[in-house]
């Protein structure tokens, strides 16, 4: 088991691992225990009660966070014709429009955030499945970054405002990032009731039993905070 440093130690004791916190408070000790000389990122963690092997039991969407995340999030967007246009209209940082962009991003180019391909450029991004598909920026209808090229304005300022794709795992968890440590309180509050409501309404069809069965908030290599269940009700407006 890996030991941790002096810093960890010393801000894990300010969490009670007997006791669920609200969601206020879970917030303000994430900020509190945040170790990092950097601006860490602040994750929330599910597990879930769902059976990740049942077809019925999956659970993957997108969330827009009111406040986002903090961070200049670079988008590249596969597409011809008009598309190329409307995705630099969107603001995209790069238009992936041709074979030698393909053989670029085989040949290990991955340096954009996110990435959103037109119905018709799928064929040509489907051949990086092997890269993208690792790290997460593989594009997908499920996720909303499949899209029509009218679309693209929308759904790329959406991913530089703070578009949170979640899914869950292998192992029955969810886990996604709500903001940075340096946020304001209220803001992350907004941020995480925003996505807590997107869990809840993500609820899939072949549920049973429990369908959160523990959240969990921390900042990056801090310790975690338990969040009360009963947060996924929906949280009141913070003044």
């Amino acid at each position: 088991m890996a030991k941790h440093g002096k810093k960890f130690l010393e801000a894990q004791k300010k969490v009670d691992p007997q006791i669920t916190y609200s969601a206020q408070d879970a917030i303000k000790l994430a900020k509190e225990t945040s170790i990092t000389k950097f601006d860490s990122t602040i994750e929330i963690h599910l597990r879930m009660g769902l059976d990740p092997r049942q077809a019925d039991q999956q659970v993957r969407d997108v969330v827009v966070l009111p406040n986002g995340l903090g961070k200049n999030v670079r988008v590249l967007v596969f597409a011809q014709g008009e598309g190329v246009a409307k995705a630099e209209e969107g603001g995209a940082d790069f238009v992936a429009d041709s074979d030698e962009w393909i053989t670029k991003i085989q040949q290990g180019f991955t340096d954009f955030d996110v990435a959103i391909a037109t119905p018709d450029m799928m064929g040509k991004a489907g051949k990086l499945g092997r890269v993208l598909g690792p790290r997460g920026l593989m594009p997908n209808p499920k996720a909303g970054t499949v899209v029509t090229a009218d679309e693209l304005p929308r759904v790329i300022k959406e991913a530089k405002a703070g578009r949170v794709e979640f899914r869950l795992d292998k192992s029955a968890n969810i886990h996604a990032p709500i903001g940075k440590s340096s946020f304001e309180l209220k803001a992350l509050y907004e941020n995480l009731s925003a996505f807590l409501d997107a869990i809840r309404k993500a609820k899939p069809a072949g549920a049973k039993g429990t369908y959160v069965k523990k959240i969990t908030l921390t900042s990056t290599m801090g310790p975690g905070i338990r969040i009360d269940s009963a947060a996924l009700q929906g949280l009141e407006p913070m003044e």
